[in-house]
């Protein structure tokens, strides 16, 4: 072969060579699935509505630097267990590893929240709805906390909705931003993010007056979860047609800014839309504990 014939062909292997290099793909780049608000909206109200009653075996673990560890600071993760039903009962219990003695018993029926501390002997009680600002870290318990992770709001027909598609490589979202009124105004109340690659809710948002931020809450591991053993105490579920099994996340993670703390929650056992007996969510003062009543001296909401 000629000595120009042999540089040809090294320019053109050369050239391959280059051509291949620019055809590697981005493989951290995510599919992206395709909705519409509408088809949104239903998707979570469909799961709004499937949980009626919960029943679950929990792993609860402070973040690093949350207030929450005031009641479990030397312990890096706590066993509990989870009661709660629609549309505003729960109870959670903590428990210390390995030992299993109560680190604290909690419930709320939406109004009122009662909390037993047997560390301390105190028995907090205090409204749902209490502001106050604290040093204390225990008086920023609240079980309605956890509620407001384990059972949705469903979006109203005549409640204003915004769709916005947001771009966070590798990932790709859409966003459902629900408005509420405040006297003339529109602010916002809930902002729901669905991650594309399976249009599974990934987070939610929570808000309260004038925008302020009340609650983040992540989801992951999203599992199908059999129906209630109807002879076990289930119950047919009131949701819109209901399916025969429910999918529900196992990790949460749970953010609040007010009140300074953050929680993971892993659920190990998971039993939906089985009946609850209403006195499971009882809790009383025990003998000899000292009542704490945290709504002492606040002034009554205006009508």
């Amino acid at each position: 072969m000629r000595l120009v014939d042999l540089a040809l062909l090294s320019l053109a292997l050369a050239g391959c060579a280059v051509s291949q290099k620019h055809a590697v793909s981005q493989p951290g780049i995510r599919q992206a699935l395709d909705a519409d608000q509408t088809e949104l909206v239903d998707a979570y109200n469909r799961q709004a509505y499937a949980a009626r009653t919960l029943n679950a075996s929990v792993q609860m673990s402070p973040t690093a630097g949350s207030t929450y560890s005031g009641v479990a600071h030397e312990y890096h993760q706590v066993s509990g267990f989870v009661l709660a039903a629609r549309p505003a009962m729960i109870r959670v219990i903590g428990q210390a590893p390995v030992v299993g003695t109560n680190i604290f018993d909690m419930v709320s029926d939406g109004q009122t929240f009662r909390i037993f501390i047997p560390s301390k002997n105190e028995f907090l009680v205090g409204p749902t709805e209490l502001e106050r600002a604290t040093k204390n870290p225990i008086e920023n318990l609240r079980p309605q906390h956890l509620l407001d992770a384990f059972f949705w709001i469903p979006i109203q027909a005549d409640e204003p909705v915004v769709l916005e598609q947001v771009e966070a490589p590798p990932a790709r979202y859409y966003s459902l931003s629900v408005l509420r009124r405040s006297g003339t105004n529109l602010e916002i109340a809930r902002k729901i993010w669905f991650d594309r690659s399976d249009l599974r809710v990934s987070r939610l948002q929570i808000y309260g007056p004038a925008g302020r931020l009340d609650s983040d809450i992540g989801y992951e591991d999203w599992e199908n979860v059999p129906p209630a053993n109807p002879q076990a105490g289930g119950t047919q579920a009131t949701a819109p047609d209901p399916s025969p099994a429910a999918i529900f996340p196992r990790t949460f993670r749970i953010v609040r800014p007010k009140q300074d703390y953050q929680l993971s929650v892993i659920i190990t056992r998971l039993v939906l839309n089985s009946d609850i007996p209403a006195d499971r969510f009882d809790l009383m003062q025990p003998a000899g504990t000292e009542l704490v009543n945290l709504g002492a001296g606040q002034q009554e909401p205006q009508p």
